[in-house]
């Protein structure tokens, strides 16, 4: 009989299953944020409801550099609250598109590369005639200068930290924002764009609401990671994002979606 083959052949097979235990066992479990368009989109997958979008693009480009990562729960939708909520709770293990403001960096471990940057715009009426070339022109409108901007979204904390602005983050979808400023309840509505294009032109109000060139504001955005996070898979994470950058994936992924 011959032994050492039948050991070989073993050993082959407990070695794989070990393999296939260790990349089962690199689990990412995310969220997909809702309102946070292009970073999550809904979309059609063979005819069936699905959701697309930046972020999801990237977590499957980081797939593919490192096959032992695995990025779960990118199909389910959940508000920025919840999402914070649970990764504060070791229920969710990475954010993807975040800035370095106090409240994030504050919770999360935030990766070096930077995912795309984005600049913040002011949407208004188009009958409104209003020329403001800066922060200041805002301010000095008072409470006839509301400006309107998404609950729990980033753009809250840094227009607030600005001072002087009177900021209505009530609402939590741009829909929402964007009847508001048609029903005068805002004078503005900030947000980033690529994104907020889409959300006028969804809404049926591209002839309605016109953007302003000025003032404006750019800001990065960044992969964040629970504290929970395993400092091993935590620079998987980081490598493979690297890797990305370098190649020019994370440049033509975000180049792919319209303003």
């Amino acid at each position: 009989m011959k032994i050492l083959p039948v050991l070989s052949t073993v050993l082959a097979l407990l070695m794989f299953a070990c393999q296939s235990d260790s990349m089962a066992s690199t689990i990412i479990r995310v969220a997909a944020q809702e309102a946070s368009e292009p970073k999550f989109i809904a979309i059609s997958q063979q005819g069936k409801p699905a959701i697309g979008g930046i972020c999801v693009d990237i977590m499957r480009a980081l797939e593919k550099v490192d096959p032992e990562l695995k990025f779960v729960g990118d199909q389910t939708w959940q508000p920025r609250i919840r999402i914070d909520a649970g990764m504060n709770a070791g229920n969710i293990d990475a954010i993807c598109g975040v800035q370095r403001i106090t409240r994030n960096t504050s919770q999360y471990h935030f990766l070096d590369t930077v995912l795309f940057s984005v600049s913040y715009l002011l949407a208004v009426r188009a009958d409104d005639d209003i020329d403001i070339q800066n922060w200041d022109d805002i301010r000095k409108l008072g409470d006839k200068g509301v400006i309107l901007a998404l609950h729990g979204f980033g753009i809250v904390d840094i227009l607030e930290k600005m001072g002087g602005l009177k900021v209505d983050s009530g609402a939590t979808s741009s829909l929402s924002n964007l009847n508001k400023l048609m029903a005068g309840r805002g004078r503005f509505y900030c947000h980033r764009s690529p994104g907020i294009k889409l959300s006028i032109q969804q809404a049926g109000l591209a002839k309605k609401i016109r953007l302003l060139a000025k003032p404006q504001l750019s800001e990065k955005f960044y992969m964040a990671l629970s504290k929970t996070v395993p400092a091993d898979q935590a620079k998987r994470i980081s490598n493979a994002l690297v890797a990305l950058e370098s190649s020019g994936e994370l440049r033509r992924i975000f180049e792919k979606y319209p303003e």
